[in-house]
């Protein structure tokens, strides 16, 4: 897909020999979110909720987004050919509990340098017209992460003719997280 007459985006599902690439930029992720979050790194320096000694442990975990084809559907984005992102896509029983969603958002992360280009904004809607139904995303609600909350409000709102809520909720930490929710069955190509 290229939207941009400066960047070529390319959003595509990762395949197995290329889950190194999306291991690789999730560290960084969840050191963008540790500021957020108001996490610190684990006793070894990780960034994880989980008290992994290396970033190849972590790496391990997280290679479950490859285990189940057709449940778990991992998208990696690129700017020009050079890894900027991912999209991961959980369907049931991969989903938060009480969810109703078909389809859920559960980590979307574009890397600093390619901010503020777009490539966020199409990644996003390239990977909700890959799946038609219900879908759910959750952020944090808190004021540390208004960019994030504007972000989504902005592209949902794009996206869904302002059709799609946003709901306060308290999930199974208790944290406080917005859910966002929509259906884009009826959306037109």
């Amino acid at each position: 897909m290229n939207h941009d007459t400066n960047n070529h985006i390319q959003v595509t599902l990762c395949r197995e020999e290329e889950a190194h690439i999306i291991c690789n930029m999730y560290p960084y992720y969840l050191y963008d979110l540790s500021e957020i979050w108001e996490r610190q790194p684990n006793s070894q320096g990780i960034f994880d909720e989980e008290q992994y000694a290396t970033l190849h442990q972590q790496s391990d975990a997280f290679l479950i987004w490859w285990r189940h084809p057709g449940v778990l559907y991992p998208w990696i984005i690129r700017v020009n050919g050079v890894p900027a992102g991912f999209a991961l896509i959980a369907t049931p029983p991969y989903i938060p509990d009480g969810s109703q969603a078909q389809y859920y958002l559960n980590e979307f992360f574009v890397m600093r340098p390619f901010r503020g280009q777009g490539v966020a904004q199409q990644a996003a809607i390239h990977v909700f017209d890959q799946y038609r139904g219900d879908w759910e995303l959750q952020t944090n609600a808190s004021s540390r992460n208004h960019h994030t909350q504007s972000f989504w409000n902005n592209i949902l709102s794009q996206y869904t003719k302002d059709q799609y809520s946003k709901r306060e909720i308290t999930d199974e930490d208790q944290q406080q997280l917005l859910s966002y929710c929509f259906n884009n069955q009826q959306k037109n190509e």
